[in-house]
């Protein structure tokens, strides 16, 4: 599936899930300090090229290693902390970070791919047009989080075909290129 940049270059807002857009995934695992938080390669030229093109970059994640108790909300937060300070000091920006720390299995509306923490973004800027709206992640949940707001959908891997998206790129330094033509 081939990205056309004309479609999205209208958008203004951009939402991003983290483990595998943003920064390494830690497989069969969480990052539960910022000492395991490993920026994907390209992601802070990435954010700073981003930065330029849309109103409002948002992180949609979910969080359950705090439900699993695996971590603290504390923790989380300064994960957040030094990621965000990265971000910026390379030119790029993140206006407000939403998580989910609850399990899977309590199946709560904040929970992607339900579409709670969308609504909330949108309850804190009511702006946010999800039509104008792009979600960019690595899992069918993100996926469908986004279709189900009506988002343009952009998937992060190699497996597009199984996707559902509207676009694929390889990462997010490719997604963020199409900008610079």
């Amino acid at each position: 599936m081939e990205l056309v940049p004309t479609e999205i270059t209208k958008c203004k807002y951009l939402f991003l899930d983290r483990d595998g857009v943003i920064n390494v995934r830690i497989i069969g695992g969480y990052v539960t300090c910022k000492e395991e938080f490993a920026f994907i390669d390209g992601v802070l030229d990435a954010m700073s090229i981003l930065a330029k093109h849309f109103d409002y970059i948002f992180l949609i994640t979910n969080q359950q290693g705090i439900g699993k108790g695996l971590m603290t909300e504390d923790a989380l937060a300064e994960i957040h902390k030094y990621m965000i300070d990265e971000i910026e000091s390379h030119g790029g920006k993140m206006t407000k970070i939403y998580y989910c720390p609850y399990l899977a299995s309590e199946h709560h509306p904040d929970r992607k791919p339900d579409i709670g923490m969308g609504l909330k973004a949108k309850h804190d800027f009511p702006e946010i047009d999800f039509k104008e709206s792009v979600m960019v992640g690595d899992g069918i949940t993100d996926i469908v989080f986004g279709k189900r707001l009506e988002m343009n959908t952009v998937y992060i891997g190699s497996d597009e075909d199984d996707s559902g998206a509207d676009y694929c790129c390889s990462n997010l330094k490719e997604f963020a290129d199409l900008f610079n033509h």
